[in-house]
């Protein structure tokens, strides 16, 4: 009598630990932008703020950018606290597109936690500045 092959049951599949895709910036960006369009009606806020989130978001995205390459090089790299106050100054739409784009710092839990509280903070302090 032939002996079967013996069977083995499928390994499962692990695949490589990938960053989330957040849907955060498919809703956040837009949301902003219509927030400011709804403020700038209310209050007609001074041109500067708009130009202060454009030049911080790209201030932002350059930092995001130079630490991912000093991340892959093993180079001295940016402190998270220095990429978490350029959100919170008014930077995070660059930084939630260079989380997107770049895949930097989007997989870690507790720095998301963190970035999330600075776009609230940032938000909810530029809600203020247009009310007063």
């Amino acid at each position: 009598m032939a002996s079967k092959p013996l069977l083995r049951s499928p390994r499962p599949r692990t695949s490589a630990r990938r960053a989330p895709r957040g849907t955060g910036a498919l809703f956040a960006l837009p949301a902003f932008l219509c927030l400011y369009a709804a403020l700038a009606w209310l209050w007609h806020p001074p041109g500067w703020i708009a130009a202060a989130y454009a030049g911080m978001s790209l201030l932002t995205f350059a930092a995001y950018a130079w630490d991912k390459a000093a991340a892959q090089g093993q180079r001295w790299r940016t402190a998270e606290s220095t990429l978490h106050l350029l959100a919170l100054a008014g930077g995070w739409p660059g930084a939630l597109l260079a989380q997107q784009w770049l895949r930097h710092k989007s997989a870690k839990r507790e720095f998301r936690l963190v970035f999330w509280a600075t776009v609230v903070l940032n938000v909810a302090g530029l809600v203020l500045l247009c009310s007063l």
